[in-house]
């Protein structure tokens, strides 16, 4: 089968479309040009390279606390996409639960914009989203996982880390944050996207400083806790990307195909609770 051809779920993407959803007044960055990024756009991405399903993340640029477009393009193509929305920490039950409903299976923390004290404060917001079984996904960078860590250990929530947990790249395997992404392995309750290595690394594109990091993480985590995502449309981005050299990257970095499957559809098909019977065959 060809690369292109295998079975994917992508667990890690964004729409912008501020044409039909104008961005908020008060954020601190307004994507545009080549980032702006419609579900239809998308949708054309998904086909070219097998793609069946996806995870989109509201974004903190652009929206901020706006679900809309995410929820909008749930309502529309609710047999492609799932959402992970961005709420207060304050988020009532009824909130969460409202979202749960449209297709949310997840919701978004960042301590990289938001700061690890913001962070530290969402307790309540944890054990509402383990008591409707939504996971959390974390996004750290370098040792914030050290401060965060025993709240997330002990709040009994399912934590999916953003972007290999974005280490700083010439602090090694050893350095604080990243082991503590490693440690959390052994929760049973815990995955990692391989995703964003231009967040983090200080090389470019195909980012070979992150290679030791995502085998690391493949190693302890194995494929069958570690998902692929593109981060598309690759916000921030210095210099242009595209999905398809992400996907050469996964082959060369898990040559065989059983552990492909694992990576890019079993382990995110149980996470985002889609179907467990399903027809993975390549599309007509």
């Amino acid at each position: 089968m060809n690369l292109f051809d295998e079975p994917k779920i992508d667990a890690h993407c964004h729409l912008l479309d501020p044409a039909r959803f104008p961005y908020a007044p008060d954020v601190a960055y307004r994507p545009s040009g080549q980032e702006i990024a419609t579900p239809e756009q998308y949708l054309q991405v998904m086909d070219a390279y097998g793609i069946r399903h996806a995870l989109l993340v509201g974004p903190n640029s652009g929206y901020g606390l706006d679900n809309r477009c995410m929820l909008d393009a749930l309502a529309r193509y609710p047999e492609r996409f799932r959402g992970v929305a961005v709420v207060r920490n304050e988020a009532p039950r009824e909130e969460l639960l409202g979202l749960k409903q449209s297709g949310v299976v997840g919701v978004a923390l960042n301590a990289t914009v938001l700061g690890v004290d913001h962070c530290l404060q969402a307790g309540p917001l944890l054990r509402h989203l383990a008591d409707l079984d939504l996971f959390l996904s974390m996004q750290v960078e370098h040792d914030q996982l050290v401060a965060l860590g025993p709240l997330l250990q002990n709040s009994g929530v399912r934590v999916v880390f953003d972007h290999c947990g974005r280490p700083h790249p010439d602090a090694g395997i050893d350095q604080p944050g990243f082991q503590a992404l490693l440690s959390f392995a052994r929760t049973g309750r815990a995955a990692v996207k391989l995703s964003g290595y231009q967040k983090f690394s200080q090389q470019p594109a195909p980012h070979a400083d992150t290679r030791r990091f995502v085998r690391a993480l493949l190693d302890t985590f194995t494929p069958d806790a570690c998902m692929w995502a593109s981060d598309w449309p690759f916000l921030k981005s210095p210099v242009h990307l595209d999905v398809g050299p992400l996907l050469r990257q996964v082959e060369r970095m898990v040559p065989d195909a059983e552990e492909r499957r694992r990576l890019w559809w079993e382990t995110p098909r149980r996470w985002l609770g889609l179907p467990h019977v399903e027809d993975a065959s390549p599309a007509a």
